[in-house]
Parts: structure tokens; C-alpha cells; sequence
């Protein structure tokens, strides 16, 4: 079985960092993915897909990706659900990034090359749940 996807597109918003309480990062992000054929009004159109990344990778998204970057994304499909505070069961579609290449030019203007940063969880082991 294979759960795999692969994305690019640009951040909505800077990437929200916080901890767990055993002090493991988790960034989170939208990223803005067009679609590659036109709708039958000639539009392009956008899916805004959520992103979520764990530990080191999760800290260098967020010191070095802000609202507008370019991104690509590498991970898998993770569906997970929870009651609201109404009784009613709310589910959630997310990519849990496994690499996230940083594909934006750097901001200092020292070099037009393409800032390739990447930090990439080593093993399943390495992740929080």
C-alpha cells in the first residue's frame, strides 16, 4: 500500500510553530496548490491543502518560510477526527510533511539561486505518534 504525495505551491499565511508538552516541534501551514487545467469559465482554480511538519524540519519551516513562499512538500494523506464541543464529529484532512524543499530565492540579495534548505525526518521513528 502507498500513501504519498508530492505538492507545490505557496504558503497563505507564515507557518505557526508550537510544542508539545514533551517539547517536540510541530509547524503548521496552508499551502496554496493551482490546479493544473481551467475551469469551464477559463479560471484557474486553488485547492488550499493544510500541511503539518514534526520536530528539527518543523523549526527551520518556520524560521525560513513565511506567507507567500514557494514550497514543495513530500509526505502523506492523514484523515483524524475529534468530537466538537457540540457532539457532533469533525474530521480533518491534512499532509504530514516528511521533506519540504524551500523553492522561494533567498531574501538577501547576495545570490539568485534557489535556496534548497531541506531537513528530512530519518526514520517513522523519529515521529511523535
Amino acid at each position: 500500500m502507498l500513501n504519498r504525495i508530492v505538492l507545490i505551491g505557496r504558503l497563505t499565511k507564515d507557518p505557526e510553530l508550537r510544542y508539545t508538552p514533551n517539547g517536540v516541534a510541530k509547524a503548521s501551514f496552508t499551502l496554496a496548490v493551482d490546479r493544473p487545467f481551467k475551469n469551464l469559465q477559463g479560471e484557474k482554480e486553488t485547492d488550499f491543502i493544510n500541511i503539518v511538519v514534526w520536530q528539527k524540519q518543523a523549526e527551520n519551516v518556520a524560521n525560513y518560510l513565511s506567507k507567500g513562499k514557494l514550497a514543495a512538500v513530500d509526505g502523506r494523506l492523514q484523515i483524524r477526527s475529534y468530537e466538537g464541543q457540540d457532539g457532533q464529529r469533525r474530521w480533518i484532512t491534512e499532509v504530514v510533511a516528511d521533506t519540504v524543499r524551500f523553492l522561494s530565492p533567498k531574501d538577501s540579495g547576495e545570490s539568485s539561486s534557489m535556496d534548497l534548505i531541506s531537513a528530512e525526518i530519518e526514520s517513522d521513528d523519529d515521529l511523535p505518534f
